[in-house]
């Protein structure tokens, strides 16, 4: 951890000059400027009374940030294609998250296929086209615009019976696909 450049980081936050955080401390400029400089170190004490002066403890400071992925583009999506079915998965490895979207595009009479019965639920946006949800015995047609939500604890699928293509949003709560 580059203690200096995080302190530094810390008062420009805050739009305090050096001065003005060394005065808040009872230190000096001088040392304030060598010690985000990394040219010195602070004790223990004097790093409590920099971090309360710039509103911080010593769990905040030294609490590392998750570098997570949060944007994604079409290079990282993976895409399977099968009998007049193209999936993609729109978060790589969702697996571990709370969600799995994806998107899925069915040429006219293609199919899902069945997808038994699980935990969790799945919601869906149509993005073109219409599709038949096949939840358990009953059927449900959604066209462009709408939108399905269910609970997956009956065998579901999804058909194109139209004429033309057909492309929707799906995700599944916790991930399924």
């Amino acid at each position: 951890m580059d203690l200096g450049a995080k302190i530094k980081d810390m008062r420009l936050q805050l739009n305090l000059t050096q001065e003005e955080l060394a005065d808040r401390c009872e230190l000096t400029k001088g040392y304030i400027s060598q010690l985000e400089n990394d040219l010195t170190s602070p004790s223990i004490a004097t790093l409590g009374d920099i971090l309360s002066a710039l509103g911080s403890s010593f769990a905040d400071f030294f609490k590392e940030e998750k570098n997570e992925k949060i944007i994604f583009t079409e290079n990282d999506y993976i895409e399977k294609e099968s009998d007049g079915l193209i999936q993609n998965w729109l978060v790589p490895n969702a697996q571990k998250n709370l969600m799995e979207p994806i998107t899925v595009e069915l040429e006219p009479g293609a199919s899902t296929g069945d997808d038994f019965p699980h935990e969790g639920e799945e919601f869906g946006y149509v993005l073109e086209g219409k599709i038949t949800l096949h939840s358990g015995k009953k059927q449900y047609v959604c066209r462009k615009g709408e939108s399905f939500y269910f609970s997956a604890d009956r065998t579901h699928k999804i058909t194109n019976d139209a004429d033309a293509k057909a492309k929707f949003i799906w995700i599944s709560s916790p991930p399924n696909f």
